[in-house]
């Protein structure tokens, strides 16, 4: 089972940027999915083995994916954070490798981060 070590959530104000880390053992597939109140929990950020970002289209031109280059650490910059992206974050690994067409479906993914809560307020 693959140890990640999450950080970086916290309370922000409406507009305002915070960066998330996921760290793994090694070089995983890594995403970043989250659970925002009343809604189901939705792949927003990965890297794919093609090198290629994918996000969801709620994040898109806001959130950046990143990895550290030995690939054992996954970020996430959040810009222009809105209330509606107030929700628990987790980061998730899985050895198994897939392109960006992929790599936001949650099933693909075997490991799970603890969560961290993001509070975005008005």
């Amino acid at each position: 089972q693959v140890q990640l070590e999450e950080s970086g959530g916290g309370s922000v104000q409406a507009v305002g940027s915070l960066r998330l880390s996921c760290a793994a053992s090694r070089n995983y597939l890594m995403a970043w999915f989250r659970q925002t109140p009343g809604k189901e929990r939705e792949g927003i950020a990965c890297i794919g083995n093609d090198a290629i970002p994918a996000y969801a289209a709620s994040v898109k031109g806001r959130f950046t994916v990143s990895k550290d280059n030995d690939g054992r650490t996954l970020y996430l910059q959040m810009d222009n954070l809105h209330t509606e992206d107030t929700g628990v974050y987790y980061c998730a690994a899985d050895g198994r490798w897939y392109t960006h067409f992929y790599c936001l479906q949650g099933e693909k993914y075997r490991d799970w981060g603890q969560g961290m809560q993001v509070t975005v307020s008005s």
